[in-house]
């Protein structure tokens, strides 16, 4: 069975969700960063961690892969071009959405207060509003690449909570349609109430 160590109110949820859809069995470890069961297991401290037997996995984005591919579901083979575009979405959402909203809590209440630009905010906020709109554009229905969900809505739809959270514009309907759809997918819901009850 699959440990995966983190909190909800993080990339720990990513994880959760995949499991979830895969229909995968783990126990979820609540655990903050730099708790001393997370540092024992990844030096920096970061969650999410994914212990898997004897294997460590940090990083949510490597989980997700690790995860997809091990189990065949939720991506596309390597070295097909569905893959090479599905890779090209989640490589984009991590540096249009993820790193902004990233760089936006690091400003906000992560690195120390002499370290922080609280004026970074408004540039942040604009930057990840035109990405959104041309995340928007390359929509492709029901889901981003179109009739199969893969890894890069798990993402997609967890930077769109976040943002949310953080009171960043999201000017895209058709993105915000679909993000209140997917979390009322059955696996998103099962995610928060498991999670919830750890």
């Amino acid at each position: 069975m699959y440990k995966v160590y983190g909190s909800l109110l993080s990339r720990t949820s990513r994880v959760l969700w995949l499991l979830e859809e895969l229909g995968q069995e783990y126990e979820f470890i609540k655990a903050g960063p730099h708790d001393p069961k997370v540092l024992a297991l990844n030096p920096s401290g970061k969650v999410p961690v994914l212990v898997d037997g004897d294997t460590v996995i940090t990083d949510s984005s490597a989980i997700l892969f690790y995860l997809a591919d091990k189990h065949g579901q939720l991506t596309y083979p390597a070295g097909t071009t569905e893959r090479a575009q599905q890779d090209s979405l989640f490589f984009a959402l991590l540096d249009e959405f993820d790193a902004l909203l990233w760089t936006k809590a690091r400003h906000g209440f992560v690195l120390p207060e002499d370290k922080r630009v609280p004026q970074v905010s408004d540039s942040l906020k604009w930057e990840f509003d035109r990405n959104f709109g041309r995340m928007g554009e390359r929509f492709k229905g029901p889901f981003l690449q179109g009739d199969k969900m893969t890894i890069a809505d798990i993402l997609c739809v967890h930077c769109m909570s976040w943002a949310k959270s953080a009171g960043f514009p999201m000017n895209s309907d058709v993105l915000k349609a679909y993000g209140k759809e997917m979390r009322n997918r059955p696996a998103y819901l099962r995610m928060g109430a498991l999670a919830e009850a750890a």
